[in-house]
């Protein structure tokens, strides 16, 4: 090789510089390619990337509220009460002139914390209650599932409205009556997916092998049947919105003059004949989280499928 390098006229530094050049430009195409790979699934699928878009700017307002607007949520003057949308107040104003931009903004912080909390929360308890009565089977199973079944034959609102005349209200309270009722969905895909799992080859050899039960379960059967339980958690996440802002509107939740999406829609429903944007921009805000978390939990569920 040193010969054929000394025959070209070239040193061997040269020809180790040429080398990392080419490996250089070969990496640029590489992630060029990757980049257009992108953008034509973004083109293919627009909807999933506006769905994505939507969370990610709501999340945002939660952990960064003061970069998009600098309203007080809280503090009005009672002079521009009742305004409509403006470039001032895109949103308009309240009763007490508060800017509804602001309240809306500032009000996801509380209502996504408590939708996060709910969703954990029913991912926690139902996956362990699933994984409980899909691999131990006989009369834990038989008790688990009558006790889901009797969750999901009462419908989550009521179910969550017990459980908050129990705890006492608040955004907390909220959160975990919403998480309790939600559970039993969990428990179900988990025990069904356990079920299956638990027949496959691998699982058997482990078993034969001597390997105890919970060594079995932690390593081989747990982490195969999280996926279509994790797609599931993106679907409950906007009905753990929708049931949370329920709940609010109701006025379960945060306390005034706190803002939350459900609270903001139930000041407003006061002065729906004069004021029409109290109600109709949260309630937006409110149907384009859930629509975008149902269709990326559709884009999960496809995914998994496909693989």
């Amino acid at each position: 090789m040193l010969n054929e390098n000394l025959a070209d006229g070239a040193t061997p530094r040269e020809h180790s510089s040429l080398g990392a050049e080419r490996a250089t430009a070969h990496r640029a195409v590489a992630a060029e390619r990757s980049r257009a790979r992108f953008l034509l699934a973004a083109l293919k699928r627009p909807g999933l990337v506006i769905s994505v878009l939507v969370i990610a700017l709501v999340i945002l307002w939660a952990f960064a509220p003061g970069l998009f607007t600098h309203h007080d949520p809280l503090v009005g003057n009672v002079v521009d009460r009742l305004q409509a949308p403006t470039a001032t107040h895109i949103f308009g104003t309240d009763n007490l002139g508060r800017d509804l931009w602001a309240r809306v903004v500032y009000g996801s912080a509380q209502s996504l914390a408590a939708t996060f909390l709910a969703v954990v929360l029913a991912l926690v308890v139902g996956s362990v209650l699933g994984l409980l009565a899909g691999f131990l089977r006989g009369w834990v199973d038989d008790v688990i599932m009558r006790v889901m079944d009797v969750v999901l034959a009462i419908p989550t609102v009521l179910l969550s409205l017990a459980i908050i005349t129990a705890l006492g209200f608040g955004i907390v309270n909220v959160a975990v009556a919403v998480g309790f009722a939600s559970a039993a969905s969990f428990a179900r895909v988990m025990r069904s997916e356990v079920i299956t799992i638990s027949t496959a080859l691998y699982v058997e050899a482990a078993r034969a092998s001597g390997v105890r039960w919970y060594t079995v379960l932690r390593r081989h059967v747990l982490p195969n049947s999280l996926g279509p339980v994790l797609s599931l958690s993106a679907l409950e996440f906007g009905t753990a919105v929708l049931a949370i802002s329920s709940l609010s509107f109701l006025g379960f939740g945060a306390p005034p003059p706190a803002p939350e999406w459900g609270a903001l829609i139930s000041e407003g429903r006061n002065y729906l004949a004069t004021s029409w944007w109290l109600t109709t921009f949260p309630g937006l805000v409110i149907v384009l989280v859930v629509l975008s978390a149902n269709r990326i939990s559709r884009a999960f569920e496809k995914n998994g499928a496909g693989r």
